[in-house]
């Protein structure tokens, strides 16, 4: 039985997903390059502060930290690391990065029920996408057709993840689309930038869903016609 990796099978599966993430990625990286030439009122920290302190959320911290585009809300120290592009930017790509991370924060502050659920599966997803695969190929290797479900069971972790994150991710980027325009930090004609930036970052995770679910269900597909074909024989 040959590895799925080397079946060209699994690329033509997971292609489809692939692509939409190279194209997601240029238009994040594209949008955001668009949007840092456009000067906003507020950096991103103080806009991310007013967001925050205007929903009473004035528990959460707001840290700088170095490199670019790996901004991130903390829900365990309840911490919005915003990188050093966002945090001192004065631009409409910097305010709407860390509006979209100030988001996540408020959807904490409000027990946003999607994100408690998101965040109660990071261990399933973290198990499934470091052991999952491992302990697939090893039922495979063995010949243990259960041990190889019982690895796409844990994979099937990581899927669980994504399709509760995706809902998650779109929420915070609509509620900072609406707290920058409804506190006065971004004009509603100059949104449109910062529109492009949060929609593209969505691409990303809808890719990155789905190419989660493409690689489950090729998992399942390889496994259950690998049991088809030896029951035919």
């Amino acid at each position: 039985m040959p590895f799925f990796f080397f079946d060209p099978a699994y690329f033509l599966a997971i292609l489809p997903a692939v692509l939409l993430g190279l194209w997601a990625q240029w238009r994040v990286q594209a949008s955001f390059a668009t949007a840092s030439h456009e000067p906003a009122p507020l950096s991103g920290a103080a806009a991310a502060r007013h967001i925050l302190d205007s929903a009473g959320a004035t528990d959460v911290a707001i840290e700088q930290v170095p490199g670019q585009l790996n901004d991130h809300y903390d829900p365990r120290s309840k911490t919005l690391r915003l990188s050093t592009p966002v945090y001192g930017g004065r631009t409409l790509a910097a305010v709407g990065i860390a509006a979209h991370e100030a988001g996540h924060a408020l959807q904490d502050h409000q027990g946003f029920s999607l994100m408690t659920l998101r965040n109660a599966a990071v261990g399933v997803a973290n198990m499934g996408s470091g052991f999952g695969l491992m302990i697939f190929m090893l039922g495979l290797v063995v010949s243990l057709k259960p041990l190889a479900w019982l690895g796409i069971a844990l994979f099937g972790g990581t899927v669980l993840f994504q399709l509760l994150n995706l809902p998650v991710e779109i929420d915070a980027s609509n509620r900072a689309k609406a707290q920058l325009v409804d506190l006065g930090i971004v004009p509603g004609d100059e949104m449109p930038y910062v529109n492009r930036v949060l929609n593209a970052a969505a691409w990303t995770y809808v890719a990155a869903t789905l190419q989660s679910v493409f690689t489950l269900l090729y998992y399942a597909s390889f496994l259950s016609g690998g049991q088809s074909e030896s029951e035919s024989r």
